[in-house]
């Protein structure tokens, strides 16, 4: 991995390791699925990220014969053109002008439409894989919101339908530990897209993501430090 710069095969690699981590630990979880889940969307990641990263030759090539084709027209009507310049009033060049004007804006606006055609494919393409990993953030927020460490107090006491729970304080750690790595990977597999794709609407997409995340994260944290701040001895 370069100094300045993340590495889709190196985050691939700890998206893996996590995995099998928490298979090992907790393997009838489901957040066992949720980091597979993850893994895979990581290896769509690396070929979108590749996508973005290639230009496309053909479609550049395609728009600038296009712009040439309607510029040639353009010229090509306007050598053709004959005005009686002595007979135009006032009112017949406001008219022209106006026309000229029109059309102007009409073939500049088709024009721009054709030549950032290709920067909005790849913003749509990041704003498509940002979403999904959006959604497995909500997915992790949502394994780890019954994992409540006041339930390891002696003064707890359970209700008919208070969900089950089978961590101790070690496992509970670890479990919201594993919560918390998993959103931090979910930005930096959001911000992989954008690092070399400097577009303003695809980089507040992934800004979003990271704020998102970094927010579930921090009430995961609060669950981390209240766990960690108990005392000794006391268990469930």
């Amino acid at each position: 991995m370069q100094a300045d710069k993340l590495d889709v095969n190196e985050i691939q690699k700890t998206i893996s390791r996590l995995y099998q981590r928490i298979n090992d630990r907790f393997p009838e979880a489901g957040l066992v699925e949720v980091c597979r889940r993850l893994h895979e969307v990581s290896l769509e990641a690396d070929k979108t990220v590749r996508w973005i990263a290639r230009p496309n030759y053909w479609l550049r090539a395609g728009v600038g014969g296009l712009i040439t084709l309607v510029t040639g027209l353009l010229v090509a009507s306007l050598l053709q053109l004959k005005l009686d310049i002595e007979s135009i009033t006032l009112y017949d060049f406001i008219q022209i002008t106006e026309a000229a004007v029109s059309e102007l804006v009409l073939i500049g606006a088709g024009i721009i439409t054709l030549i950032t055609y290709e920067n909005r494919r790849k913003r749509h393409r990041v704003i498509e894989a940002t979403n999904r990993l959006r959604s497995i953030a909500h997915v992790v927020d949502a394994h780890q919101l019954t994992k409540d460490p006041d339930r390891l107090s002696k003064i707890h006491t359970l209700t008919p339908h208070s969900p089950s729970e089978g961590l101790d304080a070690f496992g509970l750690g670890r479990y919201l530990d594993y919560c918390t790595e998993m959103l931090a990977l979910i930005s930096k597999l959001g911000f992989l897209f954008v690092q070399d794709f400097h577009d303003p609407v695809a980089t507040a997409a992934v800004n979003d993501l990271e704020n998102l995340t970094t927010g579930l994260s921090r009430k995961i944290w609060q669950k981390i430090i209240i766990l960690r701040n108990r005392p000794i001895g006391v268990d469930g």
